[in-house]
C-alpha cells in the first residue's frame, strides 16, 4: 500500500528544477519505494507554458509523468543527501494517447509512475495520467541518472 503523505506544490518546486508555471504538479497524493501519484490541475490554466495555439496537446502528458518521476527521485534521495540525482529523460516508448488534449479535462489529473526497473544510472517507469477515471494517456520513460558523469572524456 503506497504512503499516504501528502507533499504540496512549494515542496515540489523546491526538490524538481521545473520553477514557476513549469512546476506543473499540485501535491503528491501517495508514493512508495516503487509508485507514485501525483495530483495536478495546471492543465486547465489558460496561462500553462506548455499551451500552443490555444491548447494543450495530451502528448504534454508526458512532462507531467516526467514531474512525477523527477519527485519520485527527490523522495527516494538519501536523508543525508542534500539534493536527488539529476535525471534525464531519454527514452519514451509504446506511449498511446488516449484524448486528443488536456485543457478540456473538467477533472485534476491523477499521474502515476511505477519503477519498472533499476540500476545504478537507470531507471525505467511505467507511467499514466487519467482523469476522474479516465485514462488519459500512458507508456513507458527510461531515465538517465548523473548522465554527465557517463560521458567519455576523449583527448
Amino acid at each position: 500500500m503506497l504512503d499516504q503523505i501528502k507533499l504540496d506544490h512549494a515542496w515540489i518546486a523546491r526538490h524538481i528544477p521545473h520553477q514557476g508555471g513549469m512546476c506543473l504538479l499540485d501535491y503528491v497524493e501517495a508514493w512508495d519505494q516503487q509508485r507514485i501519484q501525483c495530483r495536478a490541475s495546471s492543465h486547465r490554466a489558460a496561462d500553462n507554458p506548455l499551451r500552443a495555439y490555444g491548447r494543450l496537446g495530451a502528448a504534454c502528458g508526458i512532462e507531467y509523468a516526467a514531474q512525477a518521476m523527477a519527485v519520485h527521485g527527490a523522495l527516494l534521495a538519501p536523508s543525508d543527501s542534500t539534493s536527488a540525482r539529476v535525471g534525464y529523460l531519454v527514452s519514451v516508448r509504446d506511449t498511446r494517447l488516449h484524448v486528443p488534449r488536456l485543457d478540456d479535462i473538467a477533472a485534476d489529473l491523477l499521474v502515476e509512475a511505477t519503477c519498472i526497473t533499476r540500476s545504478e544510472n537507470n531507471i525505467l517507469y511505467q507511467f499514466s495520467v487519467s482523469a476522474a477515471g479516465r485514462l488519459l494517456l500512458d507508456g513507458r520513460a527510461a531515465v538517465v541518472l548523473n548522465a554527465d558523469s557517463l560521458t567519455l572524456h576523449l583527448t
